[in-house]
């Protein structure tokens, strides 16, 4: 019977709404109102690590739980309902086939009674361009802000739910491509306001860790990442069946089946032991160079286990266990990975920005003003191909910058004085 009511609502769903979503319905079609857990569920794709998928939807706590994709069917409700023995109101899918299902006043709503929302695999840009600036993600981060809601995602739906992320505007990049010019056009690293956790500001994540071997392009990302915000950046990363749950308390447990498997996740930061902490060279058409004395990056490697026993500290970025300490690096683009020893930031300034400034208007058409720069401050203008365009110097906290001579695009203005630094990007529309 179940099937049959699923089948129907398919085909309803499609008939009423022009074919910008189909919806496949299991369980009941009565919503009731949960008492969501919160959490974050962040799969690096293949089959689903089931121990994390039961920790995710515990977290539902019983209610209504959404999949939310841009293609596939209805392959997790019988999987989410059913298989792995956790009680719950419904699961629905909703397949978006083109941007206009973002509008759709099903969707939206369905959106804003879930208790917990799970992203399928895809391609990542699809997602972005569909939902970012609409009411689906207008909803979704009001559903974690305001009701706690559970969020997961695998592969593409792991990748987008960092403050910073790889869009794939220009589909994906090797590691090769990447680290032999960070700017090449494929890498596309965003931080436009998309799902907002407060517990991954200026994390970027990515996926399918072992096959093929991603770590040298997701370094690329976070130099791209140091140089637009000057302060210390971080990573998260998953080889394939392996998981990082975070609860509310920002601790995250790693879900795996290591020792019979590799099964390992990666926590990634720029070293805060360090002095000088950027790239010595990240510019377009160069390798990248990020050394440092072969001690640039710090990285826990986490093993995942079955029951999630290694743990990670996400307040901190340094209090961890059930894995090892390495150091990376990139000596002209060749990634460097050598053991180490725990981060201790203790006695680092990296954190502090005495700097806080804002940009409008964004988009401008010409003129933007900067407002919070220190007096006496650089303040330098980068394209997005990271080349230095205009440099200012603040003789006032709110100054106007004449971008009129500019081409249409993205740019970054760096802050900086003799403390510190800081950037924010803004776009010139014309």
């Amino acid at each position: 019977m179940i099937k049959f009511l699923t089948v129907v609502f398919a085909l309803i769903s499609i008939h009423g709404i022009g074919q910008t979503y189909t919806s496949y319905h299991t369980g009941s079609v009565t919503d009731t109102p949960g008492n969501a857990m919160g959490g974050i569920c962040l799969m690096g794709g293949a089959s689903e690590n089931d121990n994390a998928m039961i920790w995710f939807l515990n977290r539902a706590n019983g209610g209504d739980v959404l999949v939310l994709r841009a293609s596939g069917s209805d392959g997790y409700n019988n999987y989410m309902y059913s298989t792995l023995g956790v009680t719950l109101n419904s699961v629905e899918t909703i397949v978006c086939n083109s941007p206009a299902a973002s509008y759709d006043a099903y969707v939206i709503d369905k959106i804003s009674k879930a208790e917990a929302i799970w992203f399928a695999g895809g391609d990542q840009w699809d997602y972005i361009s569909y939902w970012r600036n609409t009411p689906v993600d207008s909803a979704i981060n009001a559903g974690i802000q305001n009701r706690n809601i559970a969020i997961g995602g695998t592969s593409a739906g792991m990748a987008i739910q960092g403050g910073s992320y790889f869009s794939a505007q220009n589909g994906t990049v090797s590691s090769a491509a990447a680290l032999s010019n960070p700017f090449t056009t494929n890498v596309t690293v965003d931080h436009t306001d998309f799902i907002n956790h407060p517990v991954l500001d200026k994390v970027i994540t990515d996926t399918h860790y072992d096959n093929p071997d991603r770590r040298g392009r997701q370094v690329v990302f976070l130099a791209r990442m140091q140089q637009d915000f000057g302060t210390h950046v971080k990573g998260i990363a998953c080889d394939e069946y392996t998981a990082v749950c975070i609860d509310n308390n920002g601790m995250a447990s790693v879900y795996g089946e290591y020792p019979s498997y590799d099964d390992f996740a990666y926590f990634i930061q720029s070293n805060c032991e360090l002095s000088s902490f950027t790239p010595e060279d990240c510019s377009s058409g160069n390798p990248l160079n990020w050394n440092l004395n072969g001690e640039a990056l710090k990285v826990f490697k986490a093993n995942g286990t079955v029951n999630g026993s290694t743990s990670f500290n996400l307040n901190d970025w340094q209090t961890a266990n059930g894995g090892e300490w390495q150091n990376w690096s990139v000596d002209q683009g060749t990634l460097v990975t050598t053991s180490g020893t725990q981060i201790n930031c203790a006695n680092s300034s990296m954190e502090i920005e005495t700097i806080n400034i804002s940009i409008y208007p964004n988009p401008s058409n010409g003129i933007i003003v900067l407002k919070g720069a220190p007096l006496n401050s650089n303040i330098d203008i980068y394209d997005s191909r990271g080349r230095h365009v205009a440099r200012y110097i603040a003789n006032n906290h709110v100054i106007s910058i004449d971008c009129t001579n500019l081409d249409d695009g993205i740019y970054s203005a760096k802050v900086s004085d003799s403390n510190s630094s800081q950037s924010k990007l803004f776009s010139v529309t014309k």
